[in-house]
């Protein structure tokens, strides 16, 4: 305080006050800063903007849509007369053989298969086509997530190419994905020669870890590095194609993939309403008969083009 010893009395402790009160001003700042909580820095942007080796991956079934694809396709082909009373007897019965085990039994899979391979047989492959389309509009349309669709649409936004990744047939995975206005899809192949379904699958249903291989093999054909792409599922079963992606995402999860979502830190997004369970959209009085006739008919509708 010496320096100040010129000024008045007056002046001079109006001065030191000035100069206690900055003192203190910048203590208190400095011990502000020292003591305020760390923030954490917000979720990079994602999709990245240009990135051309990243894409996305969906599955179809309460994923992308409410309820089952093949549901709803059988509903349009039963409507359409594809069946008879003797099948519908026997799809309920395997149907609910599924539902009440489980599991997925090799044996009474390939006799799912089998029945249902034999309706589409001998039909030609662009009339279950011109069907598919007709009964997008009747049943699916108004079945899409809206949480779901600007999910993809954020990708192809971003100038990424967005796939579906079902084991719905083929036809109708790119039936929905051409309206959704997305690159194209992935699904169950199913032979046709001349134009007819000959009864036959190529390989097996696109389930499980089916979908990972093809994921794998259309990320090598397009040049993608998987740790960049991401990956939309609410099953279990997709784990393995979740797992390959750098950005896996839990989509109206089922309770064994929430928990692991959960364990591995993935995302995870419900879109529905009430936590309603993964069975939505299936109409109780379209009777258990119809329901699994249907189901197992579109099974066999995707082909080998020749």
């Amino acid at each position: 305080m010496a320096a100040l010893g010129w000024l008045t009395p007056r002046r001079r402790s109006a001065t030191a006050r000035s100069v206690l009160a900055g003192e203190a001003s910048a203590e208190a700042a400095r011990k502000s800063s020292q003591e305020a909580p760390q923030v954490t820095p917000e979720e990079p942007v994602f999709p990245v903007i240009g990135d051309d080796k990243a894409a996305a991956f969906f599955d179809l079934d309460n994923t992308v849509m409410q309820g089952a694809a093949l549901f709803h396709f059988g509903r349009g082909l039963y409507k359409r007369k594809f069946f008879e009373t003797r099948d519908l007897a026997r799809f309920a019965w395997q149907q609910a053989w599924f539902r009440l085990a489980g599991v997925e039994d090799p044996e009474h899979m390939q006799d799912a298969r089998d029945s249902a391979l034999s309706i589409v047989k001998g039909h030609r492959v662009a009339e279950l086509e011109t069907i598919g389309e007709e009964i997008y509009d009747e049943y699916m349309a108004d079945r899409i997530w809206p949480g779901t669709r600007a999910l993809a649409q954020a990708h192809l936004d971003a100038g990424q190419k967005v796939w579906l990744v079902t084991a719905a047939p083929v036809e109708i995975a790119q039936v929905i994905a051409r309206r959704l206005g997305l690159t194209g899809a992935l699904g169950t192949v199913a032979e046709s020669v001349d134009g007819v379904y000959t009864g036959k699958l190529v390989g097996e249903p696109l389930h499980g870890p089916a979908k990972a291989e093809a994921v794998r093999a259309l990320a090598a054909a397009e040049g993608l590095d998987l740790t960049r792409c991401a990956a939309y599922s609410d099953s279990h079963n997709d784990i393995p194609m979740l797992s390959l992606v750098g950005h896996p995402y839990a989509i109206n999860p089922d309770a064994k993939l929430r928990r692991h979502a959960r364990e591995k830190d993935w995302r995870l997004r419900d879109y529905r309403t009430g936590r309603k369970a993964a069975k939505v959209g299936i109409p109780a009085a379209a009777g258990v008969g119809a329901v699994a006739g249907g189901t197992a008919a579109a099974i066999a509708l995707s082909r080998r083009r020749r």
